[in-house]
């Protein structure tokens, strides 16, 4: 299988110090070949260990053992870490430019996306709420279509509504949406972790789910209607469920993923489970791709503090779903 591609994502982060921790780790975590995408002084600025300098994904391979593979996107400015820069920011693009347009044409056989500041790329003409809809874009999909799974050794959970206010979460909680990333959670389940019937779960919008329309009618109205239809078209989803029981150890046994109403329902318990090892991966796309569960840490950047256990995670878990992606025929 080809290498995979990395991109460092926000230059000044940490993105390209647990890149390189991760290289560093290669064999104890039994790491697939990857490449590195981005400015190769952002690494030595970090890491003091071998890096090479690649202008072809096919030489990363042979590479591997000896180097971490980059190919370079040159910055004009000095890179310090912790300090972000436009120049750093319009590299963090570059960088998820090319690596998103190798995964795409199968130079590489899946994408791993660094951290990146949102703020510092809206100011360099980028135009998407983050990574995973640019991403989207450039493989000729909706945003509407793609569904972000959060996913840690024992709980992955889909957040039904992002970044949004609370008080817009019951207006745009619709039956279409609770539809609409059911199916395609399912889907992903099966294509990417080779789950033959996939179980979920979902977690209701009020407290106790409602209390049976006491404490809100989101559950009778909405959310529970919506899953028996599902169930009829042969999804295996149960709830809605209090959302403070959901995410028990003995809970979690019972599904592959839980759908979640808004953001911080999904992200509390995969943070709190798995801050060190979550990985973000986008499903609905023609390609495979992961990133860590966390973001530039720019106040940390350059100390050598910045654990790469989610990059490891993020780069094992796009290997394996690249893996599992592919057809029985397929050559290895």
């Amino acid at each position: 299988m080809r290498p995979l591609a990395v991109s460092l994502g926000d230059p000044a982060g940490i993105g390209p110090e647990v890149v390189a921790k991760a290289w560093d780790l290669r064999n104890a975590e039994a790491l697939p070949p990857f490449f590195a995408v981005g400015d190769i002084a952002a690494i030595e600025a970090v890491w003091s260990g071998p890096v090479r300098r690649i202008g072809d994904p096919a030489e990363a391979a042979e590479l591997f053992d000896r180097a971490l593979p980059c190919i370079h996107v040159a910055e004009e400015s000095e890179i310090v870490p912790g300090r972000p820069t436009l120049d750093g920011a319009r590299c963090a693009f570059q960088s998820l430019e090319i690596a998103t347009g190798l995964a795409r044409a199968e130079g590489a056989s899946a994408l791993v996306t660094g951290p990146v500041s949102k703020a510092q790329l809206a100011q360099v003409g980028f135009q998407h709420p983050g990574q995973t809809e640019f991403v989207a874009e450039r493989c000729g999909v909706s945003r509407e279509n793609v569904v972000m799974m959060l996913a840690g050794p024992t709980l992955r959970v889909v957040p039904l509504t992002i970044h949004i206010p609370f008080t817009l979460v019951p207006e745009v909680l619709t039956p279409a949406l609770i539809r609409s990333r059911a199916i395609a959670t399912a889907r992903g389940l099966k294509r990417l972790f080779g789950i033959a019937q996939p179980r979920l779960a979902m977690a209701g919008l009020n407290p106790h789910a409602g209390e049976n329309g006491l404490i809100g009618r989101e559950e009778i109205e909405v959310i529970a209607p919506t899953l028996a239809g599902l169930r009829e078209e042969g999804i295996d989803i149960s709830g809605p469920y209090p959302a403070d029981t959901l995410f028990s150890p003995r809970a979690r046994a019972g599904y592959d993923a839980a759908l979640c109403c808004y953001h911080d329902q999904a992200l509390i318990p995969i943070k709190t489970l798995h801050f060190d090892d979550g990985v973000n991966m986008t499903l609905g796309l023609p390609i495979v791709r992961t990133s860590p569960d966390h973001g530039t840490a720019f106040d940390i950047a350059g100390q050598g503090k910045a654990h790469p256990g989610a990059m490891i995670a993020a780069i094992r878990m796009a290997y394996e779903a690249e893996r599992c992606r592919r057809t029985p025929a397929e050559p290895a």
